[in-house]
């Protein structure tokens, strides 16, 4: 799972002035008791006002801890939260939000300072290295508070959470732990908030993709159901069987093909003069038609039709076709990163292939790290500790995990015929089983052009197999990559997708 240990979220950039803040910070509620030497949740709690998709809302931010305890009452873990509620009369139609990001190991912070917050940092919208600071934190009129309360997840490891007294944190570290765990956060929410029946959308990006499913999977796959509106999938990664890198998958080629079309027109590579849509509509029917094909024949192919392969490959990738034909028509993405503009002595990214890089040498066979990142986390991880300490009044001791926090993960599902899960690995049925499941139940699905860490047809792929209905999934496509909203056009773009969606339950 190398390839996948660090998937995450990240930055945008928007001009308009939308938020101001009015009162201080106050304690939370500390009357609920505890054992040993563990004190009462950090809570702040602090009342703002802002103009978001148009729309003047006064809410209350509550930053703090929530409580994981077991049976006996003791507290096992703590989850820190961010909540933002619209002040007022309760309205029974307006909606609640999960959100968290992904990794796994990765804090809320790409979604809540770069998306959807009422804040964001704001780095260069045009895949530029943020620079060292300052970082401007600005209004995000973006945020979704006009049409849905927002409360951001940092699972256990991320963020400030952690674990409490004799609870080992690496017991919250896998796909079923981690998903037990933030189910039972989103069930204390909505029993301290009473928001039971209030609709409810759950969303993450990355493993956070990941994470939606196996939280649906706890939340409805019981009699003690927590029924869902709908489902938000930024840069998805449900199947990691068909995107697993090693000998023998040829999956792995497929999926990536179209994004290596992407940024190969991109980067003036190929594609000339042809819009983007139709262009990666070319790389998907050559993905699933002659190139699937060649590679499904492996070594029974026929030279001509690997010539008439290679010539197709070439011109969609950009690569020539002496490479093509030394990489036996397999490119993994890590070589592209390094060969696509070696003629240039440049790398792309990972996260986001708009995004360049000059490595240490140019004889490389994959680049010494990914630009889109290193460009990006500098400003994010000021913003987030500026932001929570300062302006929502949040007092720790504690170091904010933007991301990498966690150890071993256990990748097990359960479940299956013998532990068959354990050889692929993939939760695209639970969306499935939930759809079919619940009939007003719907799913979103956000995809960067420019993403390599998700790519698009791989998300494509995962949510087109039997059994999940294809009427009540929404692809929405951007002109960047993982982090679309680090692109300030995408940004808005997918505030205003989102916010048609949650409009239209």
């Amino acid at each position: 799972m190398r390839r996948f240990a660090m998937l995450l979220a990240a930055t945008a950039m928007i001009t308009a002035p939308a938020l101001a803040q009015d009162k201080g910070s106050e304690k939370g509620d500390t009357k609920a008791e505890f054992k040993g030497d563990i004190p009462p949740p950090n809570v702040s709690i602090t009342h703002h006002s802002g103009v978001f998709g148009g729309v003047k809302v006064a809410y209350t931010a509550t930053a703090g801890e929530t409580y994981l305890k077991a049976e006996d009452g003791t507290p096992k873990a703590a989850i820190y939260s961010t909540s933002y509620v619209k002040d007022g009369a309760r309205d029974p139609n307006r909606p609640v939000t999960f959100l968290f990001n992904g990794g796994p190991g990765s804090g809320s912070v790409w979604l809540h300072m770069g998306a959807f917050g009422p804040k964001r940092v704001a780095i260069p919208s045009d895949a530029r290295d943020d620079g060292a600071p300052p970082y401007p934190i600005l209004d995000n009129p973006n945020s979704l508070l006009d049409v849905t309360d927002i409360v951001f997840i940092d699972p256990v490891g991320t963020g400030f959470s952690h674990a409490l007294g004799k609870t080992e944190a690496k017991a919250y570290w896998g796909v079923k732990a981690d998903a037990q765990s933030v189910a039972e956060f989103i069930r204390i929410w909505l029993s301290q908030n009473g928001r039971w029946n209030a609709p409810k959308y759950l969303g993450g990006e990355s493993y956070g993709t990941t994470r939606s499913a196996t939280v649906a999977n706890e939340l409805d796959g019981g009699y003690n159901d927590v029924a869902l509106d709908g489902i938000i999938l930024i840069s998805t990664i449900l199947d990691f069987g068909a995107q697993a890198e090693v000998q023998g998958n040829e999956m792995q080629y497929l999926v990536n093909m179209p994004t290596m079309a992407m940024t190969a027109q991109f980067h003036g590579k190929a594609g000339a003069g042809v819009p983007p849509e139709q262009w990666a509509q070319q790389a998907r029917d050559f993905a699933s038609g002659a190139y699937l094909a060649a590679l499904m024949k492996g070594t029974r192919l026929g030279q001509d039709e690997r010539a008439s392969v290679r010539k197709e490959l070439s011109r969609l990738t950009g690569l020539s076709e002496t490479y093509l034909d030394s990489a036996d028509l397999r490119v993994t993405p890590g070589r592209f990163y390094k060969e696509l503009l070696r003629d240039r002595r440049q790398t792309v990214g990972r996260l986001d292939a708009r995004y360049l890089g000059i490595d240490y040498d140019n004889a490389g066979e994959e680049p010494d790290n990914d630009p889109s990142f290193y460009a990006i986390d500098g400003g994010y991880t000021a913003a987030i500790n500026s932001y929570v300490r300062g302006d929502l009044g949040y007092k720790t001791e504690r170091q904010y995990v933007t991301i990498g926090g966690v150890g071993d993960w256990d990748w097990k599902l359960g479940g299956g015929r013998a532990g068959d899960s354990a050889f692929y690995w993939n939760v695209a049925p639970y969306i499935g089983r939930s759809l079919r499941e619940n009939s007003g139940e719907r799913v979103f699905v956000a995809a960067g052009y420019y993403d390599f860490a998700t790519p698009f047809f791989g998300a494509e792929h995962s949510l087109s197999r039997q059994g999940i209905p294809a009427d009540r999934v929404e692809f929405h496509y951007y002109g960047a990559g993982h982090m679309m909203y680090v692109r300030d056009a995408d940004l808005s773009k997918l505030s205003a997708d989102i916010r048609s969606f949650i409009r239209r339950r």
